[in-house]
């Protein structure tokens, strides 16, 4: 059987699928019948497919279902051959996808400035490439729900490729439900998720050629960096960052002290220092509301009214604690 075209398609479904129920219902037409020449293309269409069988002189409807599998079979079997095609197409595409971020020589050369949608897009495409590691750091400001459920389709299929990954996030994503929800989807195929006291910025790194970090603070702008120095040097402070690093899934008695104790004695430090509430709430991780509720405890854990008298006596404490033997 030949390949079915749409237009025959088309006209199977009207004319002919028509023609078919009007013979059906009289038992049959002769060969000269009017009604066979009314629109020949669909008495041939039938014919050709085995819907009309000659009969002496006339012409009999033929059970479709005797017919459907020698039309339908072979479409099936073409769809195959193109789904198979494509995939030999998309690997291709991917070969050269890594090559063209190995070359030093590309038109961006070895640092691309991505902005707006380019970033995801970009992502989009590398992410799915990826065929051994994925390294990631991720801040836990900026992250919607529906952002991570997209995150942990993309992540879980290249971990169910075998591409090993690991991932840090700070200790205030350990109370964040949407970021439980993801690290338990994508541990379950076998990641690694550790989380840190102090901030940090963005960090994607793929097979270790090609990393991803943001332009300044503005989120908008990121670089895709293939320079092999650069992408080692992140490479080696991603690893620093992992070292020291406390597994998300541990419930451990010890270890949650242990961060909680961290949370507090970076917030200490940062009030000390006189950074502004902004900047503290950023840098631990926290919402604006959270770091306030932090201060508040600590001023009256201190018996301070202002801000700046709560830092003052925390420094004077910590300065008597430095002096004892």
């Amino acid at each position: 059987m030949e390949k079915q075209e749409p237009g025959r398609r088309s006209l199977f479904e009207g004319a002919a699928s028509q023609l078919f129920e009007e013979i059906a219902s009289v038992g049959g037409v002769e060969v000269d019948d009017p009604l066979l020449q009314q629109d020949r293309a669909a008495t041939d269409l039938l014919i050709e497919l085995g819907l009309l069988s000659l009969d002496g002189t006339r012409y009999v409807v033929v059970d479709p279902h005797s017919v459907q599998a020698a039309v339908v079979a072979p479409l099936g079997l073409q769809g195959a051959q193109l789904i198979n095609e494509s995939s030999h197409w998309a690997q291709a595409f991917t070969s050269l996808g890594h090559a063209y971020r190995r070359s030093p020589s590309t038109h961006d050369g070895p640092i691309t400035r991505l902005r707006g949608d380019q970033i995801d897009r970009f992502l989009a495409d590398v992410v799915p490439s990826a065929q051994t590691e994925l390294l990631t750091a991720q801040p836990q400001s900026g992250h919607s729900s529906s952002a991570l459920k997209e995150a942990g389709r993309r992540d879980v299929a290249a971990l169910q490729r075998g591409v090993s990954m690991r991932t840090i996030y700070q200790h205030a994503a350990r109370r964040n439900r949407a970021t439980r929800a993801y690290v338990s989807k994508i541990s379950a195929e076998g990641a690694e998720v550790r989380t840190l006291d102090e901030f940090f910025n963005r960090l994607i790194v793929v097979d270790r050629q090609v990393a991803i970090i943001p332009a300044g603070d503005d989120l908008d702008i990121a670089l895709a960096i293939r320079d092999t120095a650069l992408v080692a040097y992140l490479v080696d402070i991603f690893e620093r960052f992992w070292n020291r690093g406390r597994a998300f899934a541990s419930s451990e008695t010890s270890v949650v002290k242990t961060i909680a104790e961290e949370q507090r004695a970076m917030a200490i430090r940062m009030l000390i220092e006189g950074h502004s509430d902004a900047t503290c709430a950023k840098r631990l991780g926290v919402s604006p509301r959270t770091y306030a509720g932090y201060v508040a405890e600590l001023k009256e854990e201190y018996d301070a009214q202002t801000r700046f008298q709560l830092g003052h006596r925390m420094g004077v404490q910590q300065a008597k604690g430095r002096k004892k033997p």
